[in-house]
């Protein structure tokens, strides 16, 4: 899948994330802003690079300001990020593609 479109999902609410994504320049330029950086970041990048190459990414900037969201959002979060940036509102493969 190719990002085509700058787009956004999340908010800025405790136990949420707020991603954006945006058209890349041949790589997956990530960057995460997190309270809680120095005891899970490992696990957000983690959880992230899995989401992107589950859905097919490897061109991407993809940016995370993450305020204590557990795994399964930050996962939902790139998957509205992602589905947005391509205009693909319906028939989305929740749970099917996406593991």
């Amino acid at each position: 899948m190719e990002i085509k479109k700058p787009a956004v999902a999340g908010t800025m609410e405790s136990s949420d994330c707020m991603v954006t994504v945006e058209p890349g320049n041949g790589s997956i330029e990530f960057t995460l802003d997190s309270t809680v950086a120095h005891q899970f970041g490992n696990q957000i990048r983690k959880v992230t690079m899995e989401t992107l190459e589950r859905l097919d990414i490897d061109n991407v900037k993809i940016s995370i300001v993450d305020k204590g969201a557990l795994d399964c959002t930050v996962k939902a979060r790139i998957e509205g990020a992602v589905y947005r940036s391509v205009d693909q509102y319906d028939n989305l493969p929740w749970g099917g593609a996406i593991k």
